[in-house]
């Protein structure tokens, strides 16, 4: 098949994570042989900031990894949907897309009625600022891909999509991995942005004061933290390191003994069942993780198995002190959480569950009646699409 991909960016993950899982997604549907084309603004502002910040060379590092994704850049004004949707059969735009590009591919799929259309929402947005979604007239697609059943049940809630499946994030297994030559540096890493102080007060409980109380040897990659986010950083001993290349994090996981996720608020509080795509990539290299509280409402994971959980600051303090006590403790935790993503949770999961959704629609063309309630339990739990058992020593790797 020929798959187009909209998003704001492929090759930059500055302050934009949802890079990660399009990467690998994009990856893994070209190792198959699918003819995967990636179109992004060519203003996109997370590759105007990284080139402004690291220098051209920057895009090329994420490209090196990745040879066969070679996004098109456009300029809205111009892009010419006719050209470069030809021969296409499957079209995914990204949440992060302009309004007026997701109004028109609308508008293209509905005249043209020759493609499956899809809209990828990796976001709290439809919750937390509900009218930027409004404004994306989704009337003309097939279906909402969310990355949780909380968002997908909003979605058919609002009556903003006919239809919503579930597809969560995952690792890319190809390129999170553990790293067993590599020699351990410091106690802790932790990798994440500020976030616009959406989780302020969760850092400081979670990672700033444990790491304090406890003297570890910590270091954190992210940008946009203010100056009294790096005070604190700096009270603490923890070393900032500044941004870090999504494909570099196996590394760093590798140099570290153990890490965290302290989830943003609105997934931890409002959105309960996403974890965002941090775990799916820290357990899939292999170390141990102790996570903020968060609701696993969906039983993606084993909690206190794949990774330990910590109600309070005092709690994240006695994990982690456990955890670098005993390396076979620490080892065993780290062992599950990789086998239970590799299991279930990477990429190559995620691309089974598109391509039988797609063949789903290419064979049934489906139109969500309303007031269908089991039909809308399948369609939430991802249970209509099906899973696709998956052979990784199949596929030809893109790293190749």
């Amino acid at each position: 098949m020929r798959i187009a991909l909209f998003c704001h960016s492929l090759l930059s993950d500055w302050d934009h994570g949802h890079a990660h899982f399009l990467r690998g997604i994009a990856a893994e549907l070209d190792a198959r042989g699918h003819d995967v084309l990636a179109f992004e603004p060519a203003d996109a502002l997370s590759a105007e900031r990284l080139v402004a910040a690291r220098g051209p060379a920057a895009l090329g590092e994420a490209a090196a990894v990745y040879p066969r994704l070679c996004p098109r850049r456009y300029a809205l004004s111009t892009l010419d949907l006719d050209a470069a949707l030809a021969g296409v059969d499957v079209v995914l735009v990204h949440e992060r897309s302009d309004p007026e590009l997701v109004r028109r591919l609308g508008e293209h799929r509905a005249r043209a009625d020759r493609y499956r259309l899809f809209f990828h929402d990796t976001h709290h947005r439809l919750l937390t600022d509900p009218a930027a979604i409004v404004r994306r007239d989704l009337s003309g697609y097939d279906c909402v891909l969310g990355f949780g059943k909380s968002l997908c049940d909003l979605y058919l809630r609002r009556g903003i999509a006919r239809r919503a499946v579930v597809w969560h994030e995952a690792a890319d297994a190809r390129v999170f991995r553990p790293l067993p030559g590599v020699e351990k540096e410091r106690d802790l890493v932790w990798i994440g942005n500020w976030g616009d102080g959406e989780r302020e007060a969760e850092l400081r409980e979670f990672l700033i004061e444990p790491v304090k109380a406890l003297g570890l040897r910590a270091r954190v990659h992210g940008v946009g933290y203010p100056e009294h986010a790096l005070a604190a950083l700096a009270g603490a001993g923890i070393e900032h390191a500044g941004w870090l290349p999504n494909h570099e994090v196996p590394d760093a996981f590798a140099r570290a003994r153990v890490t965290v996720h302290v989830p943003r608020r609105p997934y931890a509080a409002l959105l309960p069942g996403i974890p965002t795509i941090r775990p799916f990539e820290a357990l899939a290299c292999g170390i141990p993780l102790v996570s903020a509280p968060w609701t696993d409402a969906e039983r993606l994971f084993s909690p206190g198995r794949d990774y330990l959980v910590a109600r309070t600051g005092a709690e994240m303090a006695e994990h982690l002190r456990a955890l670098l006590a005993d390396p076979d403790f620490a080892r065993g935790v780290a062992e599950h959480g990789r086998r239970t993503v590799l299991s279930r949770h990477t990429c190559a999961h995620r691309a089974d569950t598109l391509l039988d959704l797609v063949d789903e629609l290419l064979l049934r063309p489906f139109y969500r009646l309303a007031g269908d309630e089991e039909q809308d339990e399948l369609e939430r739990s991802g249970a209509a699409s099906g899973v696709r058992r998956c052979d990784p020593a199949h596929h030809r790797s893109p790293l190749a």
